[in-house]
């Protein structure tokens, strides 16, 4: 129940200040309860094209401070063209406090549980927070280009991930 509140606060949060970020969490608000159960059957690979880990950044206060998706692999072209391993969001009200930089780190931990040797990350080129967060965690400029998909200038970063 307290992360219940902790995740519609946060979607306020994105509603006010952020909404196209928002969209992708709407569902939350309609049924929070099967919204958790679609992450966890994603993590299981009975939802998208592969299966996908979603996991929370809470902040000392109690607050979601950021979220991270881990893609498990690449299947397809759109994937790995479009979309990468690793995405994650920090809220409106949580940026600028490294909270972007602890979502990556904990990607890349999960990525490295899941036994993958390199991620693919894609950043907005008109995002360089975003794009400097990831040259923080490691990730390496690959090339930048026009996405076909959102129709604009990305940067694809390759990030390596150290075996234990």
């Amino acid at each position: 129940l307290m992360r219940e509140a902790a995740f519609l606060q946060m979607l306020d949060d994105y509603d006010a200040h952020d909404p196209a970020n928002g969209r992708y969490y709407g569902a939350a608000r309609v049924d929070f309860a099967a919204y958790v159960q679609r992450l966890h059957d994603d993590e299981r690979g009975l939802v998208g094209i592969v299966p996908c880990s979603h996991r929370w950044l809470v902040d000392g206060e109690g607050a979601l401070a950021g979220v991270v998706r881990v893609r498990h692999r690449l299947d397809t072209e759109f994937l790995a063209a479009e979309i990468g391993h690793i995405g994650y969001d920090v809220p409106p009200a949580q940026r600028r406090r490294g909270f972007g930089v602890a979502a990556l780190q904990a990607g890349l931990t999960h990525a490295q549980e899941l036994g993958l040797a390199h991620v693919v990350l894609y950043a907005d080129t008109d995002n360089p927070a975003s794009w400097r967060t990831i040259e923080r965690c490691g990730g390496i400029l690959d090339e930048e280009r026009h996405s076909p998909h959102f129709d604009c200038l990305v940067r694809r970063y390759l990030i390596a991930i150290a075996q234990p």
